[in-house]
């Protein structure tokens, strides 16, 4: 008896891929865990150069001044960083903006200031200033460009008021700006505004519109007036040195006059003297020669012909002299 065995065939087992998921538990872990570190680095910030910065904690000032470089903070709603530009020159103008014919303002504003002498000004001032303190740049006063206007034209008013027009117009106006600076910084400092004015700048000085009219007349007068004092002082600076010199030319020909006439009467005096010694010793002979010397200056063109007290001429003489020419000596009796 035969068995029969069935075939036997062998099963591939099938094989699954299983892909397990987080569970949503771990999925709020995950984004929780991202969000904090994201929260906590953006306490990292950087203040660039030309920046400094203030950082608050809850609304207080833990920070007064931070300088350039990469720095921590809190994040944010701790701590609060405040950026500023404390190099940077900010500008406010007093006595109103200039015209901008964008903004549609043709006609700028004008403010007036009475001077020292009563004349009424529109003055235009401009004041730069830059962040010294930080801290109180931000946190003192609600509007800074607002109290440095206030300030430099306060101190702009007191200074203006002790000075006449023609001062403020040509030689005081640098001293004004100097000392506006001065007196403006100073209240600036005492408000605690954290600011520092560098510069203070009058760039116009001008008359109402009303009064333009008479004030270039009176400008004008004395301009004039200027000029003809300068052109007196300038013929009397011509005039003077030139009189001088005149003067100092006729004392010295006074002086050389002087001198010559007393060296003329030194030397007369002199001969006079010699001549005494010679009368002294033959006297005769002297006065004789004295005699004809006279003669010959007193008539040095009419001819002379000298007589001995004989009587006795020289005939040959005179006719010598006669064809010698009219200049020679003539006749006369001794």
């Amino acid at each position: 008896m035969s068995t029969l065995v069935a075939p036997q065939f062998e099963t591939a087992e099938r094989s699954e891929i299983v892909l397990e998921f987080p569970s949503p538990r771990r999925r709020r872990l995950r984004l929780w865990a991202w969000l904090l570190g994201t929260w906590i680095l953006s306490g990292i910030y950087i203040v660039s150069p030309e920046q400094q910065a203030v950082v608050t904690m809850f609304g207080a000032v833990t920070a007064p001044r931070v300088l350039p470089g990469i720095h921590y903070a809190l994040p944010w709603p701790i701590d609060s960083v405040y950026k500023l530009k404390v190099h940077q020159l900010r500008r406010v103008a007093i006595g109103g903006d200039v015209a901008d014919s964008v903004l549609g303002r043709l006609q700028p504003m004008s403010s007036e200031f009475l001077s020292g002498d009563q004349n009424l000004l529109d003055i235009r001032v401009v004041a730069q200033y830059s962040v010294s303190e930080p801290r109180d740049f931000l946190f003192q006063p609600e509007n800074v460009d607002r109290v440095v206007s206030a300030v430099v034209g306060v101190e702009l008013s007191r200074r203006i008021a002790h000075t006449t027009v023609d001062d403020i117009l040509t030689t005081e106006k640098i001293a004004i700006q100097n000392d506006v600076l001065q007196a403006a910084q100073k209240a600036i400092e005492s408000y605690r505004v954290g600011a520092t004015i560098s510069n203070i700048s009058i760039e116009s000085v001008t008359p109402p519109p009303e009064a333009a009219d008479a004030f270039r007349s009176v400008a004008s007068a004395k301009a004039d007036a200027i000029r003809i004092v300068n052109q007196a002082e300038g013929y009397a600076n011509d005039l003077l040195p030139r009189a001088r010199g005149e003067g100092v030319q006729l004392i010295e020909q006074a002086q050389a006059y002087k001198e010559g006439k007393v060296n003329r009467a030194a030397g007369d005096a002199a001969r006079f003297g010699e001549v005494v010694l010679e009368y002294a010793k033959a006297p005769k002979v002297t006065s004789t020669r004295a005699y004809l010397e006279a003669l010959e200056q007193i008539l040095p063109k009419l001819k002379k012909l000298i007589i001995d007290s004989n009587g006795n001429v020289d005939l040959t003489v005179i006719r010598r002299d006669d064809n010698s020419g009219p200049n020679q000596t003539g006749a006369t009796r001794k």
